[in-house]
């Protein structure tokens, strides 16, 4: 269907897009409808968010017909800002579990800090990486410097 003044699309193509957007989105709010809570919550939203995202950008924007260089261009840098973030937030969590197990471990549990009124005792962290560890390795057994207040 391609002509001298560019390429044209059927309007059924966008129509159908247009109809599945609904569908997807009375998806979403079905999840809201039936109350649904926790980890299945937030993965069907993404779920649908993505989806809905993804086709508006590949029929809407036209990114469906464009060439591969310009869309790993457009698409290349927020893809590689979401792993960055996914990894920074993989190692937050590892750094508190670790915090949390420290903290147990040299007989001050978190619990009892936070029940003092000390909700967040971090005043500075510092993390040296000197070897990998494997699952279920205890990180408490290099010997930590306690600083002095």
């Amino acid at each position: 269907m391609a002509s001298e003044e560019g390429q044209q699309h059927p309007l059924s193509v966008y129509f159908w897009i247009w109809g599945l957007l609904f569908v997807l989105s009375f998806f979403s709010y079905m999840v809201d409808y039936v109350n649904l809570q926790g980890t299945l919550r937030w993965t069907l939203i993404l779920i649908f968010m993505f989806l809905k995202a993804g086709f508006i950008i590949a029929i809407f924007m036209h990114m469906q017909w464009e060439r591969l260089a310009l869309k790993l261009a457009i698409l290349g840098p927020p893809a590689a800002i979401l792993v960055l973030i996914w990894l920074m937030a993989l190692e937050g969590n590892y750094v508190e579990e670790t915090r949390v197990e420290y903290l147990r471990a040299i007989g001050h549990p978190f619990t009892q800090w936070r029940d003092e009124g000390l909700e967040s005792p971090v005043l500075e962290s510092f993390v040296q990486y000197r070897q990998p560890l494997a699952f279920d390795d205890k990180p408490w057994r290099i010997p930590v410097k306690r600083s002095k207040r």
